[in-house]
């Protein structure tokens, strides 16, 4: 779950650099406060919900593997 969580703040600052630096993105959120930089945030959120609860799910029923 850390991993998820530290692999969704990076995307969250590559989403926020794109649209700072990336020319198209700027012209539509230059403040960053617009809706598309606010969707494209929340997409990204909602996609990493999803995944960790579906890997959480998935790993949850399997045991321990011992070490050798």
């Amino acid at each position: 779950m850390n991993a998820m969580i530290a692999l969704y703040l990076n995307v969250f600052v590559l989403i926020a650099q794109l649209f700072a630096k990336v020319p198209a993105l700027k012209a539509l959120a230059p403040t960053q406060s617009e809706a598309p930089f606010k969707e494209a945030q929340l997409a990204a959120l909602l996609a990493f919900v999803v995944l960790t609860i579906l890997a959480a799910i998935k790993f949850r029923g399997q045991p321990a593997q011992q070490p050798l």
